[in-house]
């Protein structure tokens, strides 16, 4: 197990039947996914190529394990088998075919023997009422386990909405007083991953970074990757046009919706939302919700289930006119060119009136040299 944990990512892939030319071509992607220029690209193949892998333990708490299912369903073609074999995965509840006691112990090696160095991922938050008691793993709170596992890790990542921002266990009224995993562990840098779940290619670009630059991606206030969630849904929306136009869906399937005009009247949350759907898109970018007619509900923000409900607008969020059209600000422009030549003669005229200006001249009368006697 040590000798295949030492061993390479492009090493395991290659093992696994992928080709050099398809493993060029992940690395060019999650390149230009992580935001790098295209001169970093042999950075990152030699990374792959020599580095050993992360060592990973990969906890569960409250969640619906969409993350897990988002990463091993990924369309493109390698990026599974990246994940499966970039990081040395000991440890996943979920994925591991160990069960008992003797999982806890594999848990508890790796804990051992990489302390200090091994990456903890969570997917899913902990319940903090009556002791952890509504989440527990081998007759234990995961709450406890959580606390344990991080003490000694190089780093934490938290994937998806639950584990970042708490998701709908942190809800009103959070009867099992589910939090976070940043407002339970304080000590330990914390990547953030939101989403409800995070794009599939996101993940393996955060673990990607991590392995090529030996450090934490730069992070916002939300502790988010920057790379992935520096820009607003809105910014990079095909539905942008319509919004700048005024031209909304009123209803579900009304004409403006056939037509792809926006969603903002229909709860669209894209123009107060962080994250990299519609540039990356899902599904080996053929799509994202609002390309599917459905609006944005704002997964990778804060307390966005109480935020809701999702189908009504935005009232913090200024929208241009309902009916403007390139002819209505042509129509409106020339009005106001008027208005302020309008406003330009009747300066003028007072002027000339109280006798400050001559007409024929701009020089007024106070400024006129003095005639020679």
């Amino acid at each position: 197990m040590n000798a295949n944990r030492q061993a390479s990512t492009y090493s395991l892939l290659r093992q696994h039947g992928v080709d050099r030319r398809d493993f060029l071509k992940f690395c060019t992607a999650i390149t230009a996914c992580m935001g790098l220029e295209a001169t970093m690209v042999p950075q990152v193949v030699a990374a792959m190529e020599t580095k050993p892998r992360i060592p990973v333990l990969w906890l569960h708490g409250l969640e619906c394990t969409c993350c897990s299912e988002s990463f091993i369903r990924s369309s493109h073609p390698i990026t599974q088998d990246v994940v499966l074999n970039m990081i040395s995965l000991d440890y996943d509840d979920t994925l591991q075919a160990a069960a008992g006691e003797q999982c806890e112990e594999i848990r508890k090696k790796i804990m051992k023997d990489y302390k200090g160095r091994y990456i903890l991922a969570v997917e899913g938050n902990a319940p903090t009422k009556d002791g952890g008691v509504y989440c527990t793993v081998g007759g234990r709170s995961f709450l406890d386990i959580l606390k344990e596992t991080a003490e000694d890790a190089h780093a934490i990542v938290a994937w998806g909405s639950c584990a970042s921002n708490g998701c709908v266990q942190n809800a009103h009224p959070n009867p099992t007083g589910a939090e976070p995993i940043k407002r339970i562990i304080s000590h330990k840098p914390i990547i953030n991953v939101p989403g409800c779940p995070p794009i599939a290619e996101v993940m393996t670009g955060v673990l990607t970074y991590i392995l090529t630059f030996d450090q934490l991606p730069e992070l916002d206030r939300n502790g988010r990757p920057k790379m992935f969630y520096g820009q607003r849904i809105h910014d990079k929306c095909y539905r942008r046009a319509f919004f700048d136009a005024g031209q909304y869906v009123e209803a579900w399937d009304d004409d403006g919706a056939r037509k792809g005009w926006c969603l903002y009247k229909m709860g669209c949350r894209g123009p107060s939302t962080y994250n990299a759907c519609s540039s990356m898109k899902w599904n080996n970018g053929v799509s994202f919700p609002i390309g599917s007619g459905h609006p944005c509900i704002g997964c990778s923000e804060e307390n966005f289930w109480d935020n809701g409900p999702f189908y009504k607008r935005l009232s913090s969020i200024p929208a241009p006119g309902i009916d403007s059209t390139p002819d209505a600000v042509g129509k409106t422009l020339v009005t106001l060119t008027g208005i302020g030549v309008a406003a330009h003669l009747a300066s003028y005229w007072v002027r000339r009136a109280s006798g400050k200006e001559l007409p024929g001249s701009t020089t007024s009368a106070v400024e006129k040299p003095a005639e020679k006697e």
